[in-house]
């Protein structure tokens, strides 16, 4: 009898912890659901407040203890009268007369323009509540990248073009290639005086080891169906036709990106500027290729009488793995640009 009770106890405490381990699976699985369904949020910053904060802290920290005691006894006497009035203004169902608002957008592109997939969400966003005279700023840092990424970048801009939003694109470092390409768009370019500004230009280059290959009696065997299904190949051995057609499709694409540009802006000479070549922003100024001259710091605080100032970011959720390589891609992605820079640009 007793062995009997003592075997349906350890059975009751097995059942126990199955049962307990099964509702950890399945609080865990529902969690990783709601994951899945929402793979990133809006995040919005007052960077008015942020900023009103900063010069009210750099104030204090010239007062004396008594400058800043009858400091903060107005400030919150004038929070107070403030609170009031809105309070009032509500209960008489009055609207707030607030004013325009400037929506800041970051684009920090690699050479995938996978960012693209945030800029969406973030455009998609602003576009839901922006006004008549609403505008966007978008601080653009890009070398350049892939054409189909980039050329869905500047798409994504165009529909605030499209929808009457003022768009601002202030580079603050470099907007090349790809990068110009979506700052075009905008109805002003403001970029700082040693900012790199164009490359107008189509690169591409694939190595080849067909005689490397050959060398070592290895046959690499490439089967199309359609003329140019593959004009230049890694292993193969390349024709004076495939790589001809190469350099044709590369012309096709730089006519394309010429025209592009050309009909954001009219007034540019084009065939002076998209050689390939790149100019800093006092340059770009003389050239066209830019509005004026200033940074987006400055664009910012001169906003901040007149607009309310709110920074949109799309913030996605990322696995470990996912982290970890992103990572390694950016400092491959920056060991490449440092290694253009020094190319291309004369040392300081």
């Amino acid at each position: 009898m007793e062995f009997i009770t003592l075997y349906g106890l350890f059975l009751a405490k097995i059942v126990t912890v199955v049962l307990a381990i099964g509702a950890v699976l399945m609080l865990y699985m529902g969690l990783r659901q709601r994951q899945r369904q929402r793979r990133g949020e809006i995040q919005i910053t007052d960077l008015a407040k942020q900023y009103r904060e900063m010069q009210h802290e750099m104030r204090l920290a010239r007062m004396g203890e008594a400058e800043q005691k009858l400091w903060h006894k107005k400030h919150k006497k004038d929070e107070k009268a403030q609170a009031k009035t809105a309070r009032n203004r509500a209960k008489r169902g009055e609207q707030s007369p607030g004013k325009p608002c400037l929506y800041v957008l970051d684009f920090h592109g690699s050479m995938d323009a996978g960012e693209v997939a945030s800029l969406r969400e973030e455009i998609s966003a602003v576009m839901a509540v922006a006004k008549a005279e609403d505008e966007v700023l978008l601080r653009l840092e890009s070398p350049g990248g892939v054409v189909h990424g980039y050329g869905l970048a500047a798409s994504q801009l165009q529909r605030l073009r499209d929808k009457g939003i003022r768009l601002t694109v202030a580079v603050d470092k470099v907007a090349a290639s790809g990068g110009y390409m979506m700052a075009c768009v905008a109805d002003r370019i403001v970029a700082a005086p040693f900012s790199i500004i164009g490359s107008i230009g189509v690169v591409a280059q694939i190595p080849n080891f067909n005689r490397l290959l050959k060398r070592n009696d290895i046959d690499i065997e490439l089967h199309t169906a359609g003329a140019y299904k593959r004009t230049l190949t890694l292993f193969g051995e390349n024709s004076e036709e495939g790589r001809e057609k190469f350099r044709q499709d590369l012309d096709e694409t730089h006519q394309l990106f010429k025209s592009f540009v050309h009909s954001m802006r009219p007034a540019l000479d084009i065939d002076s500027v998209a050689t390939g070549e790149h100019w800093y922003g006092s340059q770009a100024k003389t050239l066209g290729l830019i509005d004026s001259i200033g940074t987006s710091d400055d664009l910012i605080i001169a906003e901040l009488a007149n607009h309310e100032v709110i920074s949109v970011k799309y913030a996605r959720r990322k696995r470990w793995l996912d982290r970890f390589t992103q990572s390694a891609t950016l400092s491959v992605e920056q060991r490449l640009l440092h290694w253009w820079r020094e190319g291309q640009q004369p040392l300081r």
